[in-house]
């Protein structure tokens, strides 16, 4: 147990400190594993959540008890991330000396963090443990996961494919843990009592998380803009942003939820996205739509509508008393387009978690970058955005201009933020958002941030610059 908390004699204390405690007894038996057995275990583990039967009735778990997601995407969403995050940790040295600098004369040694507390969200209840899972264990660690009350049995059975693995190569099965009836209390004892947390969720766990006097990764809420320049071919921005924002019913925090494109491609893409299943909604079904995202609660204040999260566009149109063809994917809306100095962005620019797709039209690139810094400031600042555009200076002027923490070109942000095998990201469910969105780095997390790493410094020849070579150009600018 941390030496840092004192657990409370009460049942969830108590509760939360058994599964603590195997995991320090199974974790020191990791802590003495060289690479090849390190890395043998998590083949094995990694297996257990890819092969085909296991995650057929993953996903067929999820989508049951939540209610949320499409079955078939959940397939390929947690096949993907699990060999995503196994190509990443396949090669990795996560043990011993990783690193040897012999300019600077430095070692690096990787070492575990210990117990990890992981905390999974509802709307990727099997994915997260799973790639989350195989990222801690690369490290010599144990995990326990805090599943959603919602989630809890697609959780658990993620977990128990990890243990029966771990028990197949001999390896402790209380590496891997789950609490099985989650609570709000029972969370939080666990985020006190662990000596790392990774919280995948909505803001309020993220915000109990770094409250938790445990240091923690967290990620901030995800709004998705898409940047159709004046060049983008609009055909292909359609075929990509309608897989990405249909796909699993919008579950991903990576889920385009706008898009603002220049004016001369605009009604191309929309006529393109419209062939693929998209319904351009008419200002009357605009307003009926914002009331079924957006009701107002006996709060007096408007809040997502759970009755929209990761659900069909066609349930959601019957929802709000819009008739859609049948096969619609996802919903659009047209947004007045904002302006440095005026007035907020309409509601629209919101996280939607849902197949419904915010457009806005700009008149050019400039326009449409100013839209951008203000939508994504609205919400879900350093998150990600996305441009579709061939010129080199709109690309820089993105990554110069965007306070975002990761940008794609010419790539569905679903899959691109979070790693795939067409892009370097590394692979994760996990997107840091920087100071920008509250978190404390702008990576995605994966392996690296489940290890220390003692720095072992040899000595050097003196290496210290005189004042001139310092401070040279500035006397000979301004004098002394």
């Amino acid at each position: 147990m941390s030496a840092r908390y004192e657990v409370p004699d009460t049942e969830d204390g108590r509760a939360v400190a058994a599964l603590v405690a195997r995991a320090r007894a199974a974790q020191a038996v990791a802590a003495t594993w060289d690479q090849a057995r390190t890395d043998e275990v998590c083949l094995a583990v990694g297996w257990s959540v890819y092969k085909d039967e296991n995650i057929a009735r993953l996903a067929r778990a999820a989508v049951d008890e939540t209610g949320m997601g499409v079955y078939e995407d959940k397939i390929t969403k947690h096949k993907n991330k699990v060999m995503g995050v196994l190509r990443d940790i396949r090669t990795a040295k996560s043990v011993g000396l990783i690193e040897r600098d012999e300019a600077k004369g430095l070692l690096k040694f990787a070492k575990p963090v210990g117990v990890v507390g992981a905390l999974a969200p509802v709307t990727n209840p099997t994915a997260t443990p799973s790639s989350n899972g195989l990222s801690i264990l690369k490290g010599r660690n144990a995990v326990i996961f805090a599943p959603h009350p919602k989630a809890k049995g697609a959780s658990k059975l993620a977990c128990e494919f990890m243990r029966q693995a771990l028990r197949s190569v001999g390896a402790p099965e209380d590496l891997v843990q789950c609490i099985e009836e989650p609570s709000i209390e029972r969370t939080g004892e666990l985020m006190r009592q662990v000596d790392l947390v990774v919280a995948t969720g909505g803001g309020p766990m993220v915000k109990a998380a770094y409250s938790s006097g445990t240091p923690a990764y967290g990620v901030g809420p995800g709004n998705a803009v898409q940047l159709l320049a004046e060049d983008a071919d609009p055909e292909d921005a359609a075929s990509k942003i309608a897989v990405s924002k249909a796909f699993d019913n919008a579950t991903s925090c990576s889920s385009e939820n706008s898009v603002v494109a220049c004016g001369n491609v605009y009604d191309a893409f929309v006529r393109a996205m419209r062939t693929k299943g998209a319904h351009l909604c008419s200002p009357a079904e605009k307003e009926k739509l914002r009331s079924w995202l957006w009701p107002v609660g006996p709060d007096g204040k408007e809040a997502l509508n759970p009755k929209v999260i990761a659900r069909s566009a066609e349930s959601i149109a019957a929802g709000a008393g819009i008739p859609v063809a049948p096969g619609t994917k996802i919903l659009m809306v047209e947004a007045e387009l904002p302006r440095p100095g005026g007035p907020a962005p309409e509601k629209w620019a919101q996280e939607k978690i849902s197949p419904v797709l915010a457009l806005w039209k700009c008149p050019d690139f400039r326009s449409g970058l100013e839209a951008v810094v203000l939508i994504t400031d609205a919400c879900g600042t350093g998150h990600s955005s996305g441009i579709f555009t061939s010129r080199e200076d709109n690309i820089l002027a993105m990554g110069e201009t965007l306070r975002s923490s990761r940008i794609m070109v010419r790539q569905g942000m679903a899959s691109g933020n979070g790693g795939t095998f067409a892009n370097g990201m590394p692979s994760t469910v996990t997107l840091g958002c920087g100071t920008w969105g509250g978190n404390i780095t702008t990576e995605n997390i994966h392996w690296k941030h489940f290890v220390n790493v003692t720095w072992l410094a040899l000595p050097l020849a003196p290496n210290r610059p005189s004042d001139e070579e310092i401070f040279g150009s500035l006397w000979a600018k301004y004098g002394k």
